[in-house]
């Protein structure tokens, strides 16, 4: 495949490009190439997402622009509600296969609590091992993955001291 080729399939890049350089608009704006205009009244991201949806809009990246939302949360409320399959990301689940390692590591991710984070490092700790014994440093790379996955949603959800538990793991690995 060319260089070429490889940009032309990036296009959806381009659009999240785009979208983040755009400043925020109302959510009374129109849907685009749906035509349809929402109400004017407060309604929940939610009910605008899946109205949007209902409405035409099937791009995740459009709606994202609608309602000033993340990608992985549009995606989570159309996978809920039924009206999307396939689409995945680190943010979304870790339950959802990503590939052949994502079975191993499934359950495996909390931070509820400080202990809970630290039981998550061990089970995290004890499959990076296993990979390493097996010389499978694809394993290892994802164990390393799930636990920036771990410290980044910990962090993200205001959990420092959480975050810090998977931070010092990844610092010594």
């Amino acid at each position: 495949m060319t260089t070429e080729e490889m940009i032309e399939q990036m296009k959806p890049l381009t659009m999240e490009l785009e979208y983040a350089s755009e400043p925020k608009e109302g959510t009374a704006e129109r849907a685009e190439g749906a035509g349809v205009e929402q109400e004017a009244k407060p309604r929940s991201k939610k009910e605008q997402i899946l109205a949007l949806y209902e409405s035409g809009v099937t791009d995740v990246a459009q709606i994202v622009r609608q309602v000033a939302a993340r990608p992985t949360y549009v995606a989570q409320v159309l996978q809920s509600a039924g009206l999307m399959t396939g689409y995945f990301d680190l943010y979304t689940t870790t339950a959802r296969e990503q590939n052949v390692y994502s079975r191993f590591f499934r359950n495996v991710l909390s931070f509820k609590t400080v202990e809970a984070a630290r039981e998550s490092v061990k089970k995290i700790d004890r499959l990076y091992n296993y990979f390493e014994r097996l010389g499978d440093r694809a394993g290892q790379h994802q164990a390393q993955v799930i636990a920036l996955t771990g410290k980044n949603r910990a962090r993200w959800s205001g959990k420092q001291e959480e975050a810090e538990v998977f931070s010092e793991w990844l610092a010594s690995h």
